[in-house]
């Protein structure tokens, strides 16, 4: 099945209309799936048995099916095998990271958006922290966060703290995701900031991601995560289905449509547009009146700020014990998924740092990429960008 956007033919991954559904959407009014810490080797299982004969793998490649199946008779597998490929799990067509529980990638697919929710919806390593960080910010009027705990529970990742964690999230606050539109919680009434990053910086701050979280199982060199990505088979899917399905509404009133070089050339600017999407007179108002309120955003937002108290933060959650864990004002979901990585991953002695927020420029894809293999970016970029305003968009960084 395919269609056409933007002039574009490309795959329809959307799931088949239902009674009381969107196209393309879940049914509506459907109450969400309650998460559950189930059993890693039991849910794979359970995927396996639902698997279509071989020839009618609606979920991914045939290699997907292999993949599964050896982690199903392996019993004593955990997420610290590594290997050149990427494990990974489909859920309602989306595909994301084994640890990640069903239940709550349904629920949050599930969740039914309140009239003050803002999304912060991106593919992955495309400034999502950033936009997190910046959001935050501007609903506090420039006022740091009282730590960096306080972050993590004011901009959930939806499909981790499921809809549980959306709905008891303080407000005003940030749901970060990375759902596709065509199964994005969707409300004429929500707002959703759409953050993108040109295609080759992208695919080296995600290979690093993959590096550098062990529980993602990837021991590959750059050469293998290319061919990864230039296939769309990792978490999330493919780059250019994501972008051009939200390219398709960058002009709805409720979704922002930005970038993330864009934000590195003017931020002072790019802070004041999302403030005046979110509340012209609320928060944009504030920042222009006040420069040191707008000062401050930039400078706890910036790079600098972020790589210490954000890669810190991420370093203590690591290392929390459960009883530590369960101290903390977070989504009980997330604990979960804390203790699970805790119980996957292999604990040595002095484990690396966590490098969750990396460089932050534009470019490093210089440093990585072969001619052939920028080549063939350059290729299928032009091709699935034909026709639409992003064919142009990045030519100065690509």
């Amino acid at each position: 099945m395919s269609s056409r956007w933007c002039g574009v033919k490309i795959p329809t991954l959307a799931r088949p209309t239902q009674k009381g559904c969107k196209a393309g959407r879940g049914p509506v009014g459907r109450p969400p799936p309650a998460c559950g810490g189930r059993d890693l080797l039991g849910t794979i299982k359970k995927m396996i048995q639902a698997l279509p004969e071989q020839g009618q793998n609606t979920w991914g490649s045939q290699s997907d099916v292999k993949h599964f199946s050896a982690l199903e008779k392996n019993k004593t597998h955990s997420m610290a095998e590594q290997s050149a490929e990427i494990p990974s799990q489909f859920i309602d067509g989306v595909r994301v990271n084994l640890m990640y529980d069903a239940d709550c990638v349904r629920s949050a697919i599930n969740y039914k958006p309140r009239p003050d929710d803002v999304f912060i919806s991106t593919y992955p390593k495309c400034g999502t922290t950033w936009a997190q960080h910046i959001l935050l910010l501007i609903f506090r009027h420039g006022e740091p966060l009282e730590s960096q705990m306080t972050f993590f529970t004011a901009a959930p990742f939806l499909e981790i703290a499921g809809a549980k964690g959306a709905e008891s999230m303080p407000r005003p606050g940030a749901l970060k995701t990375h759902l596709p539109f065509r199964v994005i919680p969707w409300s004429d009434e929500a707002k959703y900031v759409y953050l993108t990053r040109n295609p080759k910086d992208c695919c080296v701050s995600y290979y690093h991601h993959m590096k550098d979280l062990p529980f993602h199982g990837f021991a590959g060199d750059f050469n293998n995560f290319f061919e990864l990505f230039i296939s769309g088979n990792v978490d999330f899917g493919d780059y250019f289905d994501h972008v051009l399905e939200w390219y398709e509404h960058r002009n709805d009133p409720n979704v922002l449509f930005m970038t993330y070089e864009e934000m590195k050339e003017d931020p002072e600017a790019a802070i004041l547009k999302m403030a005046s999407f979110i509340g012209e007179e609320q928060y944009a108002k504030p920042l222009r009146e006040d420069p040191a309120k707008l000062k401050n955003v930039l400078e706890y937002s910036s790079f600098k700020h972020m790589k210490v108290a954000f890669n810190t933060g991420m370093d203590k959650l690591f290392h929390m014990t459960e009883e530590d864990l369960s101290k903390i004002d977070f989504p009980d979901e997330v604990k979960k998924l804390f203790a699970r990585l805790k119980e996957n991953v292999p604990q040595v002695s002095a484990p690396p740092p966590t490098n969750f927020v990396r460089k932050g420029i534009i470019g490093d894809w210089k440093n990585h990429f072969t001619e052939e293999q920028s080549k063939r970016l350059d290729e299928k970029f032009a091709e699935r960008m034909q026709g639409t305003e992003l064919e142009s968009l990045w030519k100065k960084y690509m």
